[in-house]
């Protein structure tokens, strides 16, 4: 076996079915062997969206998703991938390739010193110097990525590592002895690249594949902790619970946590990948009005949620008493210090919790409701209004939500036009919501619907693009083309950066770098065996998401390219 056929052996045994990959002569053994195991080889256009793929699928499966990138500029190019998995505290494993053991240093082709970028963005980086150090090399990449706070772990991978041994000694000059070297230089190097090459493939027949899959070291829930937590929800009468995406890092689980919600019986608002854990309508979630509602109640409850931007750096919680649940110590205390301290997993404690307490609290949910209510009938009542110029993009999405079945799954990539999404999209069921988190990236559309078609082939893939990030990523529409994936795009072209232009117009007068144009996206689709229509009313846009659906039965992607009205629902929305 060769060094990629062993690594590929490790991947297997570790339950990885998809590879993601661009391709590149430094790492082509990794990817060849991995199909010849039977792990499905999925080649994207761009290295970044290897890793949004494999993020999504580490997001969505709990087992670390895979990418393999060219050395170099392919590693490179991963960079804003691998540091929104960091800040997500996704598990992934990037393979990167690099230079010849023999040739670090010299000037080979695309040789730098990726170890110290990489240290930046990953949780931890790993050098492979020796065919017998592969297999402890991966599976220690395994278990960092899992353990404690999730992430992703970078492994080098030297060209010289990956091929049969022959070639690369072939390569290496060191095989042949038919000429006997001329003068003492050449004896010494003849000597030396042999000696390298001896040690390099040395101790390979050793190679063992028999260690079961890595367990990631997860820490339990204190039952002090769980006691402290049952006293305080106890004396509370109007507890709100606030779950994010830290609590559903082991997505096998997310069915008993959406139970162990239920059964806890407290009003909750859902952000991240937490969308849709109580399915399309629940009377205990809470879609509106967060800020309002911590006002008013008198325990707070984050599982899997720092006090950053998003609670306004703790001043929406203030001094009122809160827990605090996080696997990262750091998110933990993150701006404020909370009342109760967990570190632990939210998704266990809140099962743990809900195995001591439930209770009811039908008037403080009925005056939640009250004032989720009242904001729907706001959200309503502006979808109806006419709109200048194309389609109101809130009456756009509350006929996308009636209209999909309970088998969708949403990745959202996008500012201004996917806000609004969230306003008015119902995610379906746990695991049914993706978008990148706290570092905002644009540009996660392709990769994550490319991981997410793979993990759930049964479920149709709807990406939310606005039209400046769809920028980053439609020409993996070659991608899900190739690899008979059908996945639907909704586009809301206004032809503007809308969530910059709202305050840089008004604070700075000027709509310098904010316009784009109404262009002809949909034609990209067509352009790879796809389909797609532009949509300027919401006659078309029926007619269009009508069309998808047949397209997704026929297997193949297609993309509508909705044309919009200039709206202010979101005006002054922007967080720094």
């Amino acid at each position: 076996m060769n060094g990629g056929q062993i690594i590929a052996k490790v991947l297997q045994n570790h339950g990885v079915k998809f590879l993601f990959t661009l391709c590149g002569g430094h790492i082509s053994p990794i990817f060849v062997g991995a199909e010849q195991l039977g792990i499905r080889v999925i080649d994207t256009r761009h290295e970044v969206n290897a890793v949004f793929a494999a993020d999504a699928v580490s997001r969505l499966s709990g087992v670390p998703g895979v990418a393999a990138v060219t050395a170099g500029p392919g590693v490179t190019n991963t960079i804003t991938a691998i540091k929104n998995a960091a800040l997500a505290q996704s598990p992934l494993i990037l393979l990167g390739g690099t230079a010849a053991t023999i040739l670090k240093g010299r000037g080979s082709l695309q040789d730098i010193d990726q170890i110290s970028i990489l240290k930046s963005v990953c949780k931890q980086c790993i050098s492979i110097h020796k065919v017998k150090e592969i297999v402890p090399a991966i599976e220690q990449a395994f278990r960092l990525a899992q353990s404690g706070v999730p992430g992703p772990v970078f492994v080098e991978c030297p060209i010289d590592i990956l091929y049969d041994e022959e070639l690369v000694r072939n390569w290496y000059g060191a095989k042949s002895n038919e000429t006997p070297p001329k003068n003492l230089r050449e004896r010494a190097l003849r000597w030396y690249i042999n000696f390298h090459a001896n040690r390099l493939f040395a101790g390979k027949e050793t190679v063992k594949f028999n260690s079961p899959p890595i367990k990631p070291e997860i820490t339990a829930t204190n039952p002090n902790d769980i006691a402290a937590a049952e006293r305080l929800l106890k004396k509370s009468k109007k507890p709100l619970l606030i779950t994010g995406s830290g609590a559903m890092m082991q997505p096998q689980k997310s069915q008993e946590l959406a139970d162990s919600v239920k059964k806890l019986g407290i009003p909750v608002y859902l952000s991240g990948m937490a969308r849709g854990l109580l399915g399309k309508e629940d009377s205990l979630q809470m879609r509106h009005k967060r800020k309002e509602a911590i006002k008013a109640a008198d325990l707070i409850i984050l599982a899997g949620v720092p006090n950053d931007f998003r609670l306004d750096y703790g001043n929406h919680i203030g001094g009122r008493t809160f827990i605090s649940i996080n696997r990262s110590k750091e998110d933990l205390y993150k701006n404020k210090k909370p009342t109760l301290a967990i570190e632990a997993d939210p998704a266990e404690t809140l099962i743990s919790l809900a195995s001591k307490y439930t209770a009811e609290h039908t008037s403080w949910i009925d005056e939640l409701r009250q004032l989720n209510q009242k904001r729907d009938d706001e959200i309503i009542s502006q979808a109806n209004e006419t709109l200048n110029g194309g389609i109101n993009p809130l009456a756009l999405f509350h006929n996308l939500d009636d209209t999909l079945g309970d088998n969708t799954i949403f990745v959202a990539d996008g500012g201004d036009f996917v806000g609004t999404a969230a306003y008015t999209l119902r995610p379906r069921a746990p695991l049914s919501w993706l978008d990148p988190g706290v570092f905002g990236t644009l540009g996660v559309g392709a990769g994550f619907a490319l991981g997410a078609k793979l993990v759930f082939p049964e479920k149709d893939v709807w990406i939310i693009y606005g039209d400046g990030s769809a920028g980053f990523s439609l020409m993996e529409y070659d991608t899900f083309a190739r690899h008979n994936l059908p996945v639907v795009s909704v586009i809301g072209n206004d032809a503007c950066w809308g969530q910059i232009a709202r305050d840089q117009v008004e604070f700075l007068k000027s709509d310098c770098a904010m316009n784009l144009a109404h262009s002809h996206y949909e034609l990209i689709a067509k352009a790879f065996g796809g389909d797609g229509m532009r949509v300027h009313n919401m006659e078309e846009w029926r007619d269009a998401v009508s069309k998808a659906k047949e397209n997704i039965s026929d297997g193949k992607p297609y993309i509508i390219n909705s044309i919009l009205g200039k709206s202010d629902f979101r005006k002054g929305s922007i967080s720094v």
